[in-house]
């Protein structure tokens, strides 16, 4: 994929809004997971940032990037940035949509198939 298109202009309410949005929708699927017996993962939150922890011990870790506008993901494959383009969270610099790759990082660190959806 090519780079992501330009962002679209949010107001920092915005950003917060849509972005803190984000992190409960993955808390409250992470959550579902372990009492559903899927997978033992652990979350964590504190304000802006959340952690997920898989067995075995690694971690995923989403963050939220006021000045910016971003969301930031960290995991054993790698550092994304995601900027938020008509709707939908974008990588800046592959164009990937931010759910996608968390499933395709979560599966990897899960050792199992995990898709996380993006809210509605």
């Amino acid at each position: 994929m090519s780079a992501a298109p330009p962002a679209t202009p949010l107001s920092d309410s915005d950003f917060h809004r849509l972005s803190h949005a984000v992190l409960q929708h993955i808390e409250t699927t992470a959550d579902r997971w372990l009492e559903d017996d899927v997978i033992d993962i652990d979350v964590h939150r504190t304000g802006g940032l959340l952690e997920l922890s898989f067995p075995g011990g690694s971690k995923i870790v989403i963050n939220t990037q006021p000045p910016l506008h971003e969301l930031w993901l960290a995991s054993k494959a790698a550092g994304q940035h995601f900027r938020h383009v008509e709707g939908r969270w974008i990588d800046t610099r592959d164009g990937h949509e931010f759910f996608a790759v968390l499933s395709t990082q979560a599966s990897a660190q899960g050792g199992k198939a995990l898709r996380f959806d993006p809210p509605v």
